[in-house]
């Protein structure tokens, strides 16, 4: 069931006699079985604001947050976790189950070439940046494609053009990063100088198995978690 198709089910009377419609009737217990079954329906993470809409804006954002603390808790011994990244909050499998889970896709997830993956460990941890100072860390050529290919994964963006001959263009990693990498914000990133970021992904064993999935800590971050929906 979709977000939508949950919210209009909350909304009709039919399902008044099956659960309780409203704040003055729906106990603490009723509340949080509402933003469970909402984040796991969800097709991506929910906002507060989001969230806020279930009860009407009737309650506040500190409730909402106080439930969802007390729904991680709930699910603390499971295989399944509630967790907050850059959009919102979601449910999704814990790293152990990864193994377990990709036996259902056995297909490998994309390849990315160790160019790539440093392009977008320079934009990530020094940004925003332009093409010529990802160029200089590297010390060869950024091609367009690299480029355009992190675009298209919905990893980095232009978000302005610095003020010189040429004003070239300035990239910076999007939310969509910060959610596939499991991230609340950019200051969760690993403390990591980036010439050791560098020196890590020249490694040719890693250069073979450069996965994305597979290979997260050449940047220093944890693996993309299946979701739950």
């Amino acid at each position: 069931m979709r977000f939508a198709s949950l919210l209009l089910c909350f909304s009709r009377r039919g399902c008044a006699a099956r659960f309780p419609d409203t704040l003055t009737t729906m106990n603490t217990v009723d509340a949080k079985r509402v933003l469970e079954t909402a984040l796991i329906c969800a097709q991506q993470a929910l906002s507060l604001r989001d969230l806020r809409v279930l009860f009407d804006d009737a309650v506040g954002t500190d409730t909402i947050k106080q439930w969802l603390e007390e729904l991680q808790s709930q699910w603390a011994q499971s295989g399944v976790e509630l967790v907050q990244v850059a959009s919102g909050w979601r449910f999704q499998s814990r790293p152990a189950m990864r193994e377990f889970l990709d036996r259902l896709h056995p297909e490998k997830p994309p390849r990315y070439s160790r160019a790539v993956l440093e392009t977008l460990a320079i934009i990530a941890y020094r940004q925003p940046v332009t093409r010529g100072d990802i160029e200089e860390v590297r010390g060869v050529a950024v091609s367009s494609l690299i480029v355009k290919q992190l675009e298209e994964r919905g990893w980095i963006e232009t978000i302005g053009h610095r003020e010189t001959v040429g004003r070239p263009a300035l990239f910076a990693t999007t939310r969509q990063f910060l959610d596939d990498f499991g991230l609340r914000s950019l200051d969760q990133l690993p403390e990591l100088d980036l010439p050791g970021v560098v020196a890590a992904l020249d490694n040719p064993v890693h250069q073979e198995a450069s996965t994305l999935g597979e290979q997260p800590e050449l940047i220093g971050l944890q693996e993309i978690p299946h979701s739950v929906s």
